[in-house]
């Protein structure tokens, strides 16, 4: 897991903006009455002291995810995030998406990681392994993509679930003490495509 410094009333900074995507509040980096009450709120719900003060143990509950994330090999400079470009509501395995990606020519998935709607994080293609998922990006990228992208009518969407959303901030958190150089971006800023139908370069810009 990350490590996060420990946060109270009156901090400001990077972290405290991460916290406030993570809690889903106006993310002003100040930790103030507000992000407070909210981090107390969350610290009674998943069986914490609410004493406000984010230490160990919250960030653990706040970040902690089902993988380990492992540091590739390879010069990592940018964090590329695509959708699958499927309809909201549907759920879609690795499996599936290495199913589809085959079918294209690649040897497997071409992300190393999926999120799915539930918000569960999947790894996909071997980090150590170079992407196929951004054109003249994908030997120094990590390719992170999450479930969905269009609506029930198949338009364009952003259709990220909560779950999604904490999830995809929580691995980027963990991502980016990986890679600590990386820039984060969306698929669209390097191809003529809507994909992640987000902009994702400003969303995650304090991470």
């Amino acid at each position: 897991m990350a490590k996060m410094r420990t946060l109270q009333i009156g901090n400001r900074g990077k972290d405290v903006v991460t916290l406030q995507k993570l809690l889903h509040l106006v993310q002003d980096g100040v930790f103030g009455r507000i992000t407070r009450e909210a981090v107390m709120v969350y610290q009674s719900s998943h069986g914490l002291e609410p004493d406000g003060v984010v230490g160990p143990k919250t960030w653990e509950s706040l970040l902690g995810e089902q993988n380990e994330l492992i540091k590739s090999r390879r010069t990592i400079k940018e964090i590329i995030i695509h959708c699958t470009a499927t309809k909201e509501g549907e759920n879609h395995t690795v499996a599936e998406v290495t199913q589809w990606h085959k079918k294209r020519g690649y040897n497997t998935i071409g992300y190393h990681y999926l999120i799915d709607i539930n918000g569960k994080i999947n790894n996909g293609r071997d980090v150590n392994v170079v992407g196929a998922h951004c054109l003249n990006h994908n030997t120094y990228s990590i390719g992170v993509c999450y479930v969905g992208g269009l609506d029930v009518n198949g338009k364009t969407k952003d259709t990220r679930t909560d779950a999604q959303k904490r999830s995809l901030t929580n691995l980027l958190v963990r991502l980016m003490v990986l890679y600590p150089d990386a820039k984060i971006h969306g698929h669209n800023e390097f191809a003529k495509k809507a994909c992640p139908c987000f902009n994702a370069q400003y969303e995650y810009s304090n991470i």
